[in-house]
């Protein structure tokens, strides 16, 4: 199975989803514990909640579990969020801090450069080719990086996590006009909580790829799954009724986001 899929679009957006695929080799699943094989902590039913939402936009996606290796993580091992529990590049632990593989059997050195080539790169390879072509195409780029977590998780942060969660590691990553009209459209939306910069500010992928002068604008969306899953535990049941909700503030997200493309492209000349 290769390590991403790719929907090619004409539009200045791109949509990244890093942690939908839930593809794990047989050697990674033969050491992993029964926890582990839950594979709980994954984004579940993105493709589908962004699905159509906007015509044309390119979507990127991880086939293989973030247990096998976190696409949105630095290759290198840095932290995110120093100080603060996360997880590793290779996870050794679930967002609870429960251990996710067998006594022994944790990925080492080697094991970790190896998955690196074999998913990581590749993945990310694709990713940075995609945003390429559509940044020679319009001469910008929209790189919105799609996620989702359990809105109650002690071992992560304190309380609940609001509904909408727009990182851009402090307006870094995007045009100041797209931070703002994400972040309106979003405190706006009936009957969802949101924040901007807060617990999740945009994690590897935003702010490796976030260079708005040239051309790459970055944004992240971390989204309580409780806004669109029956119940945040197994078996993560998509709930067409709430996500149609949710679909309509995402539309709107994704539409001001393109409009402000627009905007930030290169006149041509005439």
């Amino acid at each position: 199975m290769e390590p991403f899929s790719v929907q090619r679009g004409d539009s200045p957006l791109v949509l990244a989803m890093p942690h939908t695929g839930t593809f794990v080799p047989q050697d990674v699943w033969t050491d992993l514990n029964e926890r582990g094989k839950m594979l709980a902590d994954t984004d579940w039913h993105l493709d589908r909640l962004y699905g159509g939402l906007v015509p044309d936009a390119t979507i990127v996606g991880a086939t293989f579990h973030r247990y096998v290796i976190d696409a949105n993580r630095d290759p290198g091992g840095q932290s995110l969020y120093p100080g603060q529990n996360t997880t590793a590049l290779c996870p050794v632990t679930d967002f609870e801090g429960h251990p996710i593989y067998r006594d022994g059997r944790e990925p080492d050195a080697a094991e970790i450069a190896r998955r690196l080539s074999l998913y990581h790169a590749p993945y990310h390879a694709t990713l940075r080719a995609e945003l390429e072509r559509v940044r020679r195409k319009h001469g910008v780029v929209v790189l919105y990086d799609c996620h989702s977590i359990r809105s109650r998780i002690a071992f992560l942060f304190d309380g609940q996590l609001p509904d909408l969660n727009v990182g851009t590691n402090n307006g870094v990553t995007c045009a100041p006009e797209m931070e703002a009209a994400v972040a309106r459209i979003c405190s706006q939306a009936p009957g969802f909580t949101s924040v901007l910069n807060g617990r999740f500010r945009g994690g590897w992928t935003t702010r490796h790829y976030g260079r708005p002068e040239e051309g790459v604008h970055a944004i992240q969306m971390e989204l309580a799954q409780c806004t669109h899953l029956e119940q945040e535990a197994p078996p993560f049941a998509y709930d067409t009724a709430k996500a149609e909700r949710l679909r309509e503030a995402l539309r709107s997200v994704l539409r001001s986001l393109v409009d402000a493309a627009g905007r930030h492209a290169p006149q041509q000349d005439r």
